[in-house]
């Protein structure tokens, strides 16, 4: 009784040669069946927290991947004396960045539960990966937090430095609103499955995520250990005090999204691939509207305008693609040098994407050693774009609770400060207003290889395309 046998295609980047070459690579895995309603979901938390052997096993006993391949990684791990990374190494594998190196950076993986199909965003925890985890946390309905409960470890992933508290506050800010905490290493010796340290943790944690913006009484805490698989689908002996749900249950418990499909089309491009025989395709997720072959698609911020030949999702061609769903589509007559990363794909007849000329935004500085002044210009990452921006005026500073205003054109602002500010791009940026279309009007300010600031786009003033005669 084994799932049909599904051939897949994985783009890789041959560093040898410049150009994407692709390679064929079977595997099974059942069908997502087309009725069911599907949650993009994101794995955050500190580095060594053990997200990815956690993801890796939330797959493999939920039917994405069989026992033999699962088999075949334990004997790879092992021959390279890391056997208790088998269940990453089935996301690795996946990643294909065993022997490649550079790949796509977010892998898209799948699972079922008994209500949802789930499309899993491994975004990894060391400091550099922020950067992608911003654009990767946009996709995502869901946060499931993995926190590592064993001593030392949690105080280490919580501490001022930890990369815990930065992702929270990033999910929250680009809107994920959901959060399962996954209090993991239950099984470590320092913690030996006690309910005393898992209360703790969770306290701990609770409170955090309070002073971000969610409300715990809300938020799952399933403790688990990931790495033996407990509690992630059935429940653990080793766990008997507690009564609350498994990782999937509570998974299945989320609220599932609305997907604003009456909204113009935005496609933020994540990707552009040249494909032999059939030519241009950009990759990137819809996140308003409805994409469907045959339209005339207008990319900002260059104003290039396309025919859309076909639309394909998991290699199958549909006739169209709603909102959540990540598409390749194939556009006539456009070069692969013409269309890039962080640029915005729309329908030219239905409110196209333009380019901004500046913006005005209300952001939140949370990580910045000195004070923010007129001209400061950092980098913003903002859906897929990843474009320098200047603060040409700082206007108010507000009560980051009540948004009332505290002080007038301030001279500065820094750590814990709220503030409205005009923004003006170095470079031609499409961005959109956080209340017209969330996903592309939440950003991040980086500098010195962290994130500073988050912000949401209150207006925007766009570009004039002058017609050509």
């Amino acid at each position: 009784n084994h799932p049909p046998l599904h051939v897949h295609f994985h783009l890789h980047f041959n560093l040898s040669q410049s150009h994407a070459c692709l390679r064929l690579v079977f595997h099974r895995r059942f069908i997502m069946s087309k009725e069911r309603t599907h949650v993009s979901l994101v794995v955050i938390g500190h580095v060594d927290a053990g997200k990815s052997t956690t993801t890796g096993h939330l797959i493999y006993q939920c039917g994405g991947i069989d026992k033999k391949t699962i088999d075949k990684y334990e004997r790879e791990a092992n021959e390279i004396g890391k056997s208790s990374f088998k269940y990453a190494w089935v996301l690795d594998n996946l990643k294909a960045e065993r022997e490649r190196g550079i790949t796509i950076d977010i892998t898209l993986w799948k699972f079922q539960s008994q209500k949802y199909d789930f499309t899993v965003i491994d975004a990894p925890g060391h400091r550099d990966f922020i950067k992608n985890m911003i654009t990767g946390t946009s996709q995502a309905d869901v946060a499931v937090m993995v926190v590592d409960a064993s001593q030392g470890a949690f105080e280490a992933g919580i501490s001022r430095d930890g990369q815990t508290r930065e992702h929270a506050l990033l999910a929250y800010t680009l809107g994920v609103k959901q959060m399962i905490v996954a209090v993991n290493k239950m099984d470590h010796e320092s913690v030996n499955y006690s309910e005393k340290r898992f209360v703790a943790v969770k306290s701990e944690v609770a409170s955090y995520l309070k002073k971000v913006g969610y409300k715990p009484a809300k938020i799952a805490f399933v403790p688990i250990s990931g790495w033996l698989g407990e509690n992630i689908k059935d429940k653990s002996k080793n766990l008997s005090w507690y009564s609350g749900p498994t990782l999937l249950d509570a998974l299945d418990n989320v609220t599932p999204p609305k997907r604003p499909v009456d909204k113009s089309l935005r496609i933020p491009i994540q990707d552009v691939y040249k494909i032999g025989g059939i030519g241009t395709v950009p990759v990137g997720r819809v996140e308003t509207g409805i994409m469907k072959p045959g339209i005339m698609a207008q990319f900002a911020p260059s104003g290039i305008q396309a025919e859309v030949k076909s639309c394909e999702v998991h290699h199958e061609s549909l006739l169209e693609v709603g909102p959540g769903t990540n598409v390749g589509f194939n556009v006539k007559n456009v070069a692969v040098k013409d269309i890039g990363r962080g640029d915005v794909a729309s329908d030219a007849d239905d409110s196209p994407a333009t380019g901004v000329t500046s913006f005005e935004a209300q952001v939140i500085v949370m990580n910045h050693p000195g004070k923010i002044m007129k001209g400061y210009c950092p980098v913003i990452d903002c859906h897929t774009a990843h474009v320098a921006c200047s603060f040409t005026n700082i206007k108010d500073k507000m009560d980051r609770r009540t948004g009332k205003v505290v002080e007038e054109n301030p001279e500065f602002i820094q750590n814990g400060d709220a503030a409205i500010v005009t923004m003006v791009p170095t470079k031609p940026l499409c961005v959109e207003s956080f209340a017209e279309y969330p996903p592309l009007g939440r950003f991040a300010i980086r500098d010195m290889r962290q994130t500073v600031a988050v912000g949401i786009i209150k207006s925007i003033t766009k570009e004039v395309i002058e017609d050509e005669d």
